[in-house]
């Protein structure tokens, strides 16, 4: 089996270690630095992270499987799209879906573990609507190297292709749709599909959507955003999905709450410019919406490869999908 396709279950295999470790070294000898240590690992279904002490401090290697093997090479793009709004990968294979990065110190997690600083997200979404505003010319650019495609005229034939697949949504099974609920949501296909086309309408060009912004994938130094393995190009404002559910949930605040809607108005504030604001509240309340059946997929493409490991999150995909039926934090 080649490195293209090394599912995780050979990431514990010797020769895998040997050839990933020479990579890493050369590159990390190339920049001037050694590696002092050994590795330590973090094994997930859907990638291994090493941290790799070097005499210049930490580095970090990660190796993606199959499902989110885009992510280094969509890492690299966005470096040179957007400089300083994401790590620049130090090296890139974006055949074997690895990538090998510098440490960027604290997330906002682990800096303000117990405080609270709402502000800090203004500015995080400030920069954060720079880089898609920034990558939105170059969004075929990204499909063309692997990047999912999730923009609104896609996503209601990506659902129903998604319920047929027993398997991911776990029809009947335990953690998954029941019956009732799957057939719930193939009646609810064209009201989807409505949202979605109205959601398009509103012009606002497809870019790179993270998909999973929460404070454990912000540097607190910078601001700038890691961990791209759930990314795909879609319409922008599906990001305010993960992002408010995860402020609100760290502050404590309810659905609906003001500080919610302000932080979704600094987001949206880079397209005014561009579109009337009402316009783009509505645009923000069907995108959050149907996003939810992007974070669905995300999680099936991240629980493509066969692990024993990946029972631990099989209720994702089926969860997000029952999702589309319960009300939204904004």
């Amino acid at each position: 089996m080649t490195d293209s396709s090394t599912p995780p279950a050979d990431w514990s295999d010797p020769r895998w270690r040997d050839r990933a470790h020479d990579w890493v070294a050369g590159h990390l000898a190339h920049a001037g630095r050694r590696i002092t240590g050994p590795v330590e690992p973090r094994v997930r279904p859907w990638s291994l992270v090493w941290r790799v002490p070097t005499d210049a401090g930490p580095y970090w290697f990660k190796a993606n499987s199959a499902g989110t093997r885009y992510e280094p090479a969509l890492l690299g793009a966005l470096a040179r799209i957007a400089p300083g709004r994401v790590p620049d990968p130090l090296a890139v294979d974006a055949a074997r879906g690895w990538a090998l990065l510098p440490d960027g110190g604290k997330t906002l997690r682990e800096a303000f573990a117990g405080g609270r600083d709402l502000a800090v997200w203004e500015r995080v979404l400030t920069g954060y609507a720079a880089l898609q505003l920034a990558a939105a010319p170059r969004a075929g650019e990204l499909l063309a190297l692997g990047v999912p495609d999730h923009r609104p005229e896609a996503l209601p034939g990506r659902l129903a292709e998604l319920l047929d697949d027993r398997e991911a949504v776990r029809l009947d099974a335990p953690g998954g749709l029941s019956a009732g609920t799957h057939e719930r949501l193939r009646d609810f296909l064209p009201e989807f599909a409505e949202r979605c086309g109205r959601l398009a309408s509103f012009g606002v060009p497809a870019s790179v959507q993270h998909d999973d912004l929460h404070d454990g994938n912000v540097l607190a130094a910078d601001h700038r955003l890691f961990d791209w393995g759930d990314a795909s190009v879609a319409h922008p404002f599906g990001t305010l999905l993960v992002t408010l559910n995860s402020v609100a949930d760290s502050f404590g605040l309810p659905a609906g709450d003001p500080a919610l809607a302000r932080l979704r108005d600094a987001y949206l504030d880079a397209w005014t410019g561009r579109h009337d604001p009402a316009d783009l509240r509505e645009a923000a309340g069907l995108a959050i919406t149907v996003t939810k059946v992007s974070r669905a997929l995300a999680w099936r493409r991240a629980l493509s490869t066969p692990d024993p490991a990946r029972e631990e999150y099989v209720a994702a995909v089926p969860g997000w999908l029952a999702e589309l039926f319960e009300p939204d934090t904004l």
